[in-house]
């Protein structure tokens, strides 16, 4: 499982222009059982998505790289791969 860190790299209302078309790149992801949360930061200074396990952090970045937040320099992506050993019984089908 992943956690993605992105952090704006340009002022916000260059951010707000791409927002659209950066959301219907993660509805694709959903679509496709890749994500399983996302959202802004609070305060907004990125956002946060949450990925499932089943591919390598290597593979992962190379589908983010196609994210008009990435194709357009407006965010950087830390990606933090972890094992959740312990979780809530409900997102067991989930991992």
């Amino acid at each position: 499982m992943f956690v993605v860190l992105l952090t704006y790299t340009k002022p916000m209302d260059a951010v707000e222009a791409v927002r659209g078309i950066h959301r219907e790149f993660l509805d694709r992801l959903y679509q496709q059982d890749i994500l399983l949360a996302s959202g802004p930061q609070i305060p907004k200074t990125g956002g946060v998505l949450i990925a499932r396990g089943g591919r390598s952090k290597d593979e992962l970045m190379d589908i983010l790289r196609e994210d008009p937040f990435y194709i357009q320099d407006m965010a950087t992506y830390n990606i933090i791969e972890f094992d959740p050993v312990k979780h809530h019984a409900a997102i067991k089908d989930l991992l």
